[in-house]
C-alpha cells in the first residue's frame, strides 16, 4: 500500500534544520521524500494521503535501554512503546535476559528478573538459543509479528550462568573460553553485542580481566559493550573508568548503559564523569551513552543485598535471608558499611518505594516506602526489608528516589547521548519511563525547557541511537530506508504518565508507522504488529532477516 505523508515539518534524524516535505511510503519503505507540495496522490498512485500539515515527521524512535524481552510476546499489543513514537528497542538489558539458556539457566533467570518482565508458568519458553529467541520475535505463536523492531544484547550474567551457575568464582581458563565461544555464537547468532548488570549477580562477580576476554570477543565480531557497572554512587567514577579502560584495552566499542550519576554523594558531578568521557573521546576511544529523563531509578528490591547473600539464586538467597546470624550479616552490610548491590551506599530506607509484587498479599505495599512501611507497622525499616524479600520469593520491584536534576540535564546534553526508557512494564505501579520517556524529552526537556532544539533531541533518540546499532538503512527519513516513522505536534507532545498513574499514553502523538504498517493511526492504537527481530549480520550491519543475509 502507498501512503502519502503531506505538508509535514520534517525533521530528518540527521541533526539537519526542519524543512517542510512530502514523504511517500511505498509497502515497509520510504519511497520519495521531495519538497511540501511537490507529491500528489494522483502522481504517485497512492491510496491514502495523510494531511501532516502543523505536524513533525520523523523517524521512529529508537530505545536504546529496553526491558521488553517478554512483554513483546506475552502481551504484544505493546501499547507502551508505541504510544511515545517508538518503532525499535534494544533488549537483553543489565547482563540478565532469557537467552542463551539451558533448562536450569532459563529457571533461575525467570525467578531473578521477575520483577522486571514477570514470571508467567502458562507461557511457552520454547527458545534456548539468542537464534531461536530472534526467531520467536519474529513469529510469535499465534502467527502475529512484533509490535516493534528489536535487537538483542547478548547478557553476560546469562551467559556467566550458563558455564559457571550463579555462584560467585573466578571462572576457570576453560570455562572462560567457554564463555567466550557462548558469547560468540550470540553474535553470529544475530546479537549486536554484550551488556553486563555488575551490581547484579551473577555478572557482579566478573573480575575486570573476564570481561576484557568477552568484550574482546564482542569487538572482534562488530559489536558494543553496554554495561550496567558496578556503581552509580560511591565509587561510580571508578565504576565509569574501568568500563572506559574496557573499552581502550580491548577495542570493544563502549555504551555506557542509564548513563547517571546518584545518591548524594555524587550530586552536581556530572561534569566530572563528562571530563572523563570526553577525554577518551579524545584519545579515540568509541563511547556512546543512554539516560532517561527522570530522577528516580527502578529495579528490584533484591538488588539491595550484599552481592554474598545473592550467590547461588533465589533459594540460597532465601535460606541466608531466613538464618538469624546470617540475617545479621547482611543488616550490617546494608545498614552500616553500603553493600556493593546498593552501589556502595547505606540504604535509604525512605528512597526504596515498593513499584509491585508477585504475591498479592504484599499488594497494600505498594507505593509506599520501605521506611513507610515501617512507621505503619512499627517495625524496623530492616526487618520489614527481609519480611518482603521472603514472601515474595525476591520478586518485589522498586522505585529508588535517589536523582539529582543538574546530573540529568549536563549528561542529557552529551554530544554522544541517546535516548532510552529503562521501562519496566509489569507491577501495580511501575515508573512512568516505561509510558512517558520519549515524549518527555520532545515535550519538558525540547519544547518547555529548551535544552536541546527539536532537530537535536529527535537526532538523539534516532539517528543517532541507530548509527551505534549500524542499523541498515533504518533511523533516518531517507528514501529507501525502512519507513518507520512518527508523526507528533511538536506543541503538545507530552507525557501524560506520572507516579501516581503510571500507565498513561503521551499526548500529542498522532501516527506511528512500524515498516510502514500504521501502529497508531489519529493517535489511536490499530493493533496491528509489524515490528521485526533486527540482527546482526556477517557484514556487521543489522537489518531485518536471516543472519546469513549479507
Amino acid at each position: 500500500m502507498k501512503t502519502l505523508i503531506s505538508n509535514a515539518v520534517l525533521v530528518d534524524g540527521t541533526g539537519a534544520d526542519r524543512r517542510p516535505a512530502d514523504v511517500l511510503l511505498d509497502g515497509p519503505v520510504i519511497a520519495a521524500v521531495a519538497g511540501a507540495g511537490s507529491l500528489t496522490a494522483a502522481g504517485t498512485g497512492a491510496e491514502r494521503t495523510i494531511d501532516a500539515t502543523g505536524l513533525v515527521l520523523s523517524p521512529g524512535f529508537i530505545d536504546m535501554h529496553a526491558h521488553s524481552d517478554l512483554q513483546l510476546l506475552a502481551n504484544p499489543d505493546h501499547y507502551a512503546k508505541l504510544s511515545q513514537g517508538v518503532t525499535t528497542e534494544l533488549l537483553g538489558q543489565d547482563g540478565l535476559s532469557y537467552a542463551p539458556v539451558d533448562e536450569a539457566t532459563l529457571a533461575g533467570v525467570r525467578e531473578k528478573i521477575a520483577g522486571w518482565n514477570d514470571n508467567p508458568a502458562d507461557f511457552d519458553w520454547n527458545w534456548r538459543t539468542v537464534g531461536e529467541y530472534l526467531d520467536r520475535l519474529d513469529a510469535p505463536e499465534d502467527g502475529g509479528r512484533i509490535a516493534t523492531n528489536a535487537a538483542y544484547l547478548v547478557p553476560q550474567g546469562t551467559v556467566r550462568a550458563l558455564v559457571m551457575g550463579f555462584a560467585e568464582g573466578d571462572p576457570t581458563p576453560s570455562q572462560q573460553q567457554q564463555m567466550e565461544d557462548v558469547v560468540r555464537t550470540a553474535m553470529e547468532e544475530g546479537a549486536v553485542g554484550m551488556s553486563s548488570g555488575l551490581t547484579y549477580t551473577p555478572g557482579m562477580y566478573a573480575r575486570t580481566e573476564e570481561l576484557a576476554g568477552l568484550c574482546r570477543t564482542v569487538g572482534e565480531l562488530g559489536g558494543f559493550y553496554a554495561p550496567h557497572h558496578r556503581s552509580y554512587g560511591k565509587g561510580a567514577l571508578d565504576a565509569y573508568a574501568e568500563m572506559i579502560g574496557l573499552s581502550r584495552t580491548t577495542g570493544c566499542a563502549l555504551h555506557l548503559s542509564h548513563a547517571t550519576m546518584n545518591f548524594a554523594e555524587n550530586k552536581g558531578r556530572a561534569g566530572e564523569l563528562l571530563d572523563l568521557i570526553d577525554a577518551a573521546l579524545d584519545d579515540g576511544v568509541d563511547i556512546t551513552l543512554d539516560t532517561y529523563p527522570y530522577l528516580p531509578g527502578a529495579t528490584t528490591l533484591s538488588a539491595i543485598l550484599p552481592s554474598w547473600a545473592s550467590s547461588g539464586g533465589t533459594q540460597a538467597t532465601l535460606d541466608r535471608l531466613a538464618d538469624p546470624a546470617t540475617r545479621a550479616k547482611i543488616r550490617e552490610s546494608v545498614e552500616i558499611y553500603g553493600s556493593d548491590g546498593c552501589h556502595g551506599v547505606v540504604a535509604e530506607w525512605e528512597t526504596l518505594e515498593i513499584s509491585g509484587v508477585q504475591n498479592p498479599a504484599l499488594a497494600g505495599h505498594v507505593g509506599k516506602t520501605i521506611a513507610g512501611i515501617a512507621a505503619e507497622t512499627g517495625a524496623e525499616p530492616f526487618d520489614i526489608f527481609v519480611q518482603i524479600l521472603l514472601e515474595d520469593r525476591l520478586g518485589a520491584g522498586i522505585l529508588q528516589h535517589v536523582g539529582h536534576e543538574e546530573n540529568v540535564q549536563a549528561i542529557m546534553k552529551h554530544r554522544t547521548h541517546t535516548g532510552g526508557s529503562d521501562g519496566l512494564l509489569v507491577g501495580a505501579k511501575p515508573h512512568p519511563r516505561a509510558w512517558g520517556t520519549f515524549p518527555r524529552y520532545l515535550g519538558h526537556y525540547c519544547r518547555e525547557l529548551g535544552l536541546l532544539t527539536l532537530e537535536e533531541t529527535v537526532h538523539h533518540l534516532s539517528g543517532r541511537p541507530a548509527a551505534r546499532l549500524k542499523l541498515d538503512r533504518r533511523g533516518l527519513v531517507r528514501e529507501g530506508f525502512a519507513a518507520d516513522l512518527v508523526l507528533f505536534d511538536p506543541d503538545t507532545v507530552r507525557d501524560e504518565a506520572t507516579f501516581e498513574n503510571p500507565r498513561q499514553a503521551a499526548a500529542g502523538i498522532h501516527h506511528v508507522f512500524v515498516n510502514g504498517t500504521p501502529a497508531i493511526d489519529g493517535g489511536q492504537p490499530t493493533g496491528t504488529r509489524a515490528g521485526r527481530a533486527l540482527r546482526r549480520s556477517p557484514d556487521g550491519r543489522t537489518r531485518a532477516g536471516s543472519t546469513e543475509t549479507a
